[in-house]
């Protein structure tokens, strides 16, 4: 009989083997494969060291390795298979119609990197590009007096979000809007998130099967990346109050991002994944 140890290490050993790629929550072999035993058998999946030792009955391993077994044939995200993703320690529901959380606006809002660009006069919130609805959630969970708008381009997305925003009870703080881009919200906001398509047309070819399990919407963004971006800008001042700001992901296209804006002042706020992946742009800085 196998324990719950074992069956992580040799889970991982046969990711590695297989040579499936990471990111939709996990960065490693290890990480992944204790997600999914975990998940697998109903085990805490914070707590690994505390049933590591734990033994598993043959009929438990079995479906483990099913489970394994699926993530390597399919090259879905775990999250896919598991229907489950966290971000601060918050659990989301996702599936195939919405890109899997994993924004890194989520560690700025958890530790107050926005904060001094907000005041006492921050009641609306707008989450653009919004997906399985994460940032919304977590933005009402920060800032408990603010209304939140999230939208998408994409009624399945929005599906996804719903199941969400009822999850956490925040149907009274948080409307779910259908636009493509600006089009169609509401406004004008105090604060902007937005994690928008922006990678760029050489880099989808290259992606690995997992990000390309994902909707292509949530991700392609153009030759250099930046188209969805260059009508954000072009739309955004009239949706926005005074002295409100915008925080944008870009990922690993600041290179392609400041050859589209070479003139916009902006700010760049760290993240665990270096200083230019999320950038902060006032209200007056758009012109």
């Amino acid at each position: 009989m196998s324990t719950v140890i074992q069956l992580v290490e040799a889970g991982a050993k046969q990711l590695a083997d297989a040579g499936v790629s990471f990111g939709h929550g996990t960065t490693n072999a290890f990480d992944e494969a204790a997600w999914l035993v975990l998940w697998r058998l109903g085990l805490p999946l914070d707590d690994l060291d505390g049933v590591a030792e734990r033994p598993v009955a043959t009929a438990d391993a079995a479906r483990v390795a099913a489970l394994f077994d699926q993530r390597i044939e399919t090259r879905k995200p775990a999250a896919y298979l598991t229907r489950e993703a966290w971000l601060q320690g918050v659990a989301f529901y996702v599936d195939e119609r919405a890109i899997v959380p994993r924004s890194f606006i989520a560690e700025l809002l958890a530790d107050g990197s926005i904060d001094p660009w907000l005041s006492d006069r921050t009641h609306n919130v707008l989450d653009l590009c919004t997906g399985n609805g994460s940032l919304a959630v977590l933005a009402a969970m920060t800032y408990p007096d603010v209304s939140v708008d999230a939208a998408d381009i994409s009624t399945e997305a929005l599906e996804v979000a719903a199941i969400n925003v009822t999850r956490h009870q925040l149907d009274a703080r948080i409307t779910l809007l259908q636009s493509d881009g600006l089009a169609s919200v509401r406004g004008p906001y105090d604060l902007i998130l937005c994690n928008p398509p922006y990678v760029n047309a050489h880099s989808m070819r290259e992606l690995p099967a997992e990000y390309r399990a994902e909707p292509e919407l949530a991700l392609a963004g153009g030759a250099d990346g930046m188209d969805f971006i260059r009508q954000l800008f072009a739309d955004a001042p009239a949706r926005m109050s005074e002295s409100a700001v915008l925080v944008l992901e870009i990922g690993n296209e600041r290179a392609h991002f400041e050859a589209a804006f070479p003139r916009l002042e902006v700010v760049w706020l760290p993240t665990s994944a270096g200083d230019d992946q999320v950038l902060l742009v006032p209200r007056e800085s758009l012109g």
